[in-house]
């Protein structure tokens, strides 16, 4: 009795699999619960594109990192993990800064 998985919503990944009552893609690392509702918040990026989880993103501005020198610079790439309330909407690893709170405005969906 071998069930078909739907393919990833975030990167189309045929390889998906369940783990208890959650699917996982082990190409993007998305996790979803199949069951739940579809109440996923839609983000917008700059210039309007819909985010989804895992998605990979860039930099439209320079942003200065708050409580050190460091500034990140336009063009800087990161992986949205997930999206939470408030102002800095994205939660995502930005490559050469690690984990990070941005602003969905301030990013671009890359291919």
């Amino acid at each position: 009795m071998s069930e078909t998985l739907p393919n990833c919503p975030s990167c189309q990944s045929e390889y998906v699999y369940q783990d208890r009552s959650l699917l996982i893609c082990p190409e993007c690392g998305l996790e979803w619960d199949p069951n739940q509702v579809d109440d996923v918040p839609v983000l917008k990026d700059a210039v309007g594109n819909d985010l989804v989880e895992g998605d990979k993103v860039t930099l439209v501005k320079d942003l200065k990192v708050k409580g050190t020198s460091t500034t990140l610079k336009v063009g800087t790439k990161a992986t949205i993990k997930r999206f939470v309330d408030g102002d800095h909407d994205i939660d995502c690893k930005v490559e050469g800064a690690g984990p990070m709170m941005l602003k969905s405005k301030f990013v671009k969906k890359s291919n």
